[in-house]
């Protein structure tokens, strides 16, 4: 049965607009990135020195924020150690950059758990280790929508955690996703395109 040509104009009609959305989607922005502009906000965590910290540590350097745990077999230290050769790969420019390291194991990882984790030769250096109380986790873990939960029973339990960091600007404000698994020369293009 032919097409009428009513139905040719609906067509076009329809696809015009949907031409029109799109592009004024894209011009806007909403293709850039698929995580949520909301990421960051307030936490009251402390850090391995067992000192009360809020989101103003972010503030002053362009900063890696990674949720994991210290007793993490595999992405957390494998993830330390990429940027800890991408900050090596950016040379002078990682002064103007740091690394948050927030666990979210906060039953096992007490501040001095964390001292002594991070001073690893592997990590970089400098990194802030946060941990706290459940519920400030929580928080903290919320406002990034980085996902966790506890697997497993007794001491040698794992904890299922989001694998991705969060490339933070001398703001505090979310720039972009440094996904898992990306190369240290990825992760090191990636920071110094974000500076400039």
């Amino acid at each position: 049965m032919p097409t009428k040509p009513r139905h040719l104009i609906l067509l076009a009609a329809c696809l015009l607009g949907l031409a029109v959305l799109a592009g004024i989607a894209w011009r806007t922005g909403a293709f850039d990135n698929p995580v949520p502009a909301a990421v960051g906000g307030p936490f009251q965590l402390v850090n391995q020195d067992g000192k009360p910290v809020d989101e103003t540590v972010l503030n002053g350097k362009w900063t890696v924020v990674f949720f994991g745990f210290t007793y993490c077999p595999d992405v957390c230290p494998t993830t330390l150690q990429a940027v800890e050769r991408a900050q090596a790969l950016l040379g002078p420019k990682a002064e103007r950059t740091q690394v948050v390291f927030i666990s979210v194991d906060p039953e096992r990882d007490t501040p001095a758990q964390l001292k002594t984790y991070l001073a690893g030769a592997a990590f970089p250096k400098g990194t802030i280790g946060l941990t706290g109380t459940p519920q400030q986790v929580a928080v903290a873990a919320k406002a990034y929508h980085a996902y966790y939960r506890k697997n497993g029973e007794g001491p040698d339990y794992l904890v299922d955690h989001s694998t991705p960091a969060y490339l933070m600007d001398p703001k505090g404000r979310f720039d972009r996703i440094l996904p898992y698994g990306i190369t240290p020369e990825e992760i090191a293009r990636q920071i110094g395109q974000a500076m400039g």
